[in-house]
């Protein structure tokens, strides 16, 4: 709804949701949240890493703005935070501007967000061409694809420039410095997050023939329960115990980053002038314009999986406007809707955006309690999720 002025009406999707709320869906939004919470900490930690920032921008961006695009968002379902999307634009804005310049773009991105759907604009993304979209997100997964082959194979390549062609070259010249373990250990993950969902499925016959087996072994409830496990985690956490049990010689967050801060991020300004926001318009105009697009597309997704009611794209907007201000005083990156945790969510019978609060405190409990344990995840089984 909107005033005379065309001033859209601040009304977060939340306060729809409580109306009527239930204990049932309650437990339910608990379980879905505690489960996309659990996903997306090695994803955050991977899309930081291939963007030229500390794992834990990715992980306190999953936190903050996750926390706050569910509770201020327009959409029942939707989960915000760290997207692959971003990763070719974040590393090269790392590149060319730096860090801290990187944090003042991603501000200045969400004032233009908030402004977008405070004045109405969100309903303009149905306008986008299909074409355009489709050919869009297949050439990130490219550049997505590229970026991550140096941990991948393993390769000792100081540092990498910012185009893909300048990033195949410098792979070229140390492809000498191959290293098997990484490599084996990025396969076994790529490998082991494709055949896990068809260990689980009912449609495919490896899945029959495992649900039998179990079913003779034992029906207990750890057995249920290690069956519901993400594929990711499952992937991160075993290959992570191969690599330290065996001491393999791969590069892992601790030896390249020195593990991940325990404590809680603390606030700190950038350094601001508008002599520096004139050179940011560009990476600024990037950030708004495909956070904006990237999240309204993934909510118009997740209304027709969901079957919820229909997402209000200006609240969703002015939602993703305040999550990518607030998460750069802590130094986050940019943030917006995530398909992979919001369909996830769904599956896991999400209902409300109780459940990506939910998601938001868990991944913080987990990395809380779990910080010193990171060190040890290898960077290969990161580029392989």
């Amino acid at each position: 709804m909107q005033s005379p002025l065309n001033i859209t009406r601040f009304r977060p999707r939340l306060l729809d949701a409580m109306a009527s709320y239930s204990r049932e869906r309650f437990f339910k939004d608990l379980g879905a949240g505690a489960t996309v919470g659990i996903v997306a900490l090695p994803l955050a930690m991977a899309f930081a890493i291939a963007s030229g920032l500390k794992p834990e921008a990715g992980i306190w961006t999953a936190i903050i703005a996750g926390f706050l695009i569910s509770l201020l968002g327009g959409s029942a379902v939707q989960i915000g935070g760290p997207a692959g999307a971003f990763i070719v634009i974040v590393y090269g804005i790392v590149e060319r501007y730096g860090v801290a310049n990187l944090l003042i773009s991603t501000a200045c991105a969400g004032v233009l967000l908030f402004a977008a759907g405070l004045f109405g604009l969100g309903r303009l993304v149905r306008f986008v061409p299909l074409s355009i979209v489709v050919g869009f997100t297949n050439g990130i997964a490219v550049l997505i694809l590229l970026s991550q082959l140096k941990d991948l194979l393993g390769l000792s390549v100081a540092k990498m420039p910012a185009d893909v062609f300048s990033q195949l070259h410098a792979m070229a010249l140390q492809i000498g410095t191959f290293n098997p373990y990484a490599f084996a250990l990025g396969l076994a993950c790529l490998g082991g997050l494709v055949i896990w969902p068809l260990l689980l499925s009912d449609e495919s016959k490896v899945g029959h023939a495992v649900q039998r087996l179990a079913g003779r072994m034992a029906r207990t409830r750890a057995v249920q329960v290690g069956a519901r496990m993400p594929g990711p985690i499952v992937a991160l956490v075993t290959l992570t115990l191969v690599s330290w049990g065996f001491s393999l010689p791969v590069e892992t967050i601790g030896t390249r980053f020195g593990g991940i801060p325990e404590g809680l991020p603390g606030f700190a300004l950038p350094d601001f002038s508008w002599e520096t926001v004139k050179q940011l318009v560009t990476p600024t105009l990037t950030i708004a314009l495909l956070g904006a697009i990237e999240s309204l597309l993934c909510a118009r997704v997740s209304d027709q999986l969901s079957g919820q009611p229909r997402h209000d794209p200006n609240q969703e907007l002015m939602a993703q406007g305040i999550a990518n201000v607030v998460t750069p005083f802590f130094g986050g990156m940019p943030a917006t809707g995530t398909i992979a945790r919001t369909v996830t969510n769904i599956r896991s019978g999400g209902s409300s955006p109780i459940a990506g609060i939910v998601h938001a405190l868990t991944l913080m409990v987990v990395v809380l309690l779990a910080a010193p344990l990171a060190r040890h995840v290898p960077l290969a089984v990161l580029a392989g999720i």
